[in-house]
């Protein structure tokens, strides 16, 4: 990996148009994301050749520049080079309206909002984990108050789970922050929650004679997604016809008064609806199809990670583990498909010749096995060398059908690796312990002697 970042920074800009040509830039774990104003400016060919740069993803018009674990560092060195927006704005869409720009205009509001939640649900998840394994152990019962209160502490963000979304897709949609958290706030106030309760029980409950549906909006998503993102044209739309001497006071009580009452009665079933359908969706499938869903999960994950599509799986994930306190589809499958990357990664790492692959496959093997992250494995090991890929996707398959006949679920979303298994532990079956254990085995060992068996072509040593 490239230790100057600040030169790095420089060749990038220089061959994306230069900083007058970055409309925003931002990044997530692995990957240095760029909306541009001028596409064709993008010199895919030479920053795909750039030392440190392991691969280039287009993913709707935004351009995706995998660096690995140090791209923070990166990006805040392309941060000195212009005034660009440290932020994702979306880019503005030009030209005729297809499938396709609606299709990406979803994805990337679904990624754009979900991603910075990311740390808050895995933190609050793996503490509710952890405390699961006291119970579970012995070490601390939960009738302590210390416990319940740790409980809390975990269960926080996903009951306020409403709100974090609307914070976050409010920076999305580039609209007002706090009446977004206003608005999700009512959401889960006491006396809404308790009109809820009665409407549940047959009581009518209406707004201006306008019958209101029973809907519990703790622990969901798509309800403050959308109502955030119906907010940001309200408010836009109030702006315009409001007087510049009463905005102060009359453009939010507007926004507010033709907000909320949207969302109450409209977004929020409709909301409630969709989140539903597609957690009744994947239930479904894993009904019907048992291990072998889990099988395909784990067969496709790396092809998933490669275009980015496995973002789209991030709601539905959480809430699925926030409603049921468990996923046994999509996360069950990633941990034999990462840890395979790193199997993978090992294998080519004792075979090659060329030093410079040693060394990054090497680090690629321990981001993938310790910690989970697969994007250096994948694009600077696996996808360069092309078979070590097909290695990974038999073993992730395999894996993932032996976790799904186990019933494997896990409590956490944490990027399954050989620190954050414990994530897959249940406390009511104390023998998943050992399904995991052969599980992260059998992915190493297998994926090690499918790349040594499949071979790859060494990439031969540069002469400086």
């Amino acid at each position: 990996m490239a230790k100057d970042f600040k030169g790095m920074a420089i060749e990038i800009v220089e061959h994306v148009g230069g900083d007058e040509n970055i409309e925003s830039v931002f990044h997530c774990m692995t990957r240095l994301r760029l909306n541009l104003k001028d596409d064709s400016k993008f010199d895919e060919g030479h920053i795909k050749k750039m030392t440190g740069v392991m691969g280039v993803v287009n993913q709707g018009g935004q351009f995706q520049i995998i660096v690995g674990n140090n791209v923070a560092a990166l990006y805040k060195e392309v941060l000195q080079l212009g005034n660009f927006t440290p932020k994702e704005e979306g880019k503005k869409e030009n030209g005729k309206l297809t499938f396709k720009k609606v299709g990406a205009n979803i994805l990337d509001a679904i990624v754009g909002t979900m991603s910075p939640l990311i740390p808050a649900i895995i933190g609050g998840s793996m503490i509710k984990l952890l405390l699961m394994i006291f119970n579970m152990t012995g070490i601390m019962d939960n009738t302590y108050t210390t416990f319940q209160i740790l409980d809390a502490i975990g269960d926080g963000a996903f009951y306020f789970l409403p709100v974090l979304v609307a914070v976050s897709a409010a920076k999305k949609f580039n609209t007002n922050v706090f009446i977004a958290v206003a608005i999700a706030g009512a959401m889960i106030h006491p006396t809404y929650v308790s009109l809820m309760a009665s409407a549940a029980e047959g009581t009518r409950i209406s707004f201006l004679d306008i019958p209101i549906t029973s809907v519990r909006y703790m622990y969901t998503v798509i309800p403050a997604l959308v109502t955030t993102w119906v907010l940001s044209y309200i408010e836009r739309w109030v702006d315009r016809i409001t007087p510049v001497v009463t905005k102060n006071f009359l453009k939010p009580m507007l926004i507010m008064l033709l907000t909320a009452p949207i969302a109450l009665i409209l977004i929020g079933p409709l909301g409630i609806w969709v989140g539903t359908a597609i957690s009744g969706g994947v239930f479904w499938v894993q009904d019907r199809l048992g291990f072998v869903a889990v099988a395909i999960m784990g067969g496709i994950w790396p092809l998933l990670v490669m275009t980015g599509m496995h973002r789209v799986f991030t709601p539905t994930i959480i809430q699925t583990i926030a409603e049921t306190g468990s996923e046994g589809t999509v996360m069950p499958g990633q941990l034999g498909a990462n840890l395979s990357l790193g199997g993978v990664s090992l294998a080519v790492a004792y075979k090659t010749k060329n030093k410079g692959l040693r060394q990054q496959a090497l680090a690629a093997a321990s981001s993938a096995l310790i910690a989970g992250i697969t994007e250096p494995a994948l694009y600077g090991v696996a996808i360069r060398l092309k078979r070590p890929i097909v290695a990974s996707l038999i073993t992730g398959a395999i894996c993932g059908a032996v976790a799904g006949i186990a019933g494997l679920a896990s409590h956490s979303m944490a990027a399954p690796g050989l620190v954050t298994s414990i994530q897959f532990i249940d406390g009511e079956r104390p023998e998943t312990i050992f399904w995991i254990i052969g599980i992260m085995l059998l992915s190493i060992v297998l994926s090690f002697v499918l790349t040594l068996v499949l071979g790859f072509e060494d990439l031969e040593e540069e002469v400086e």
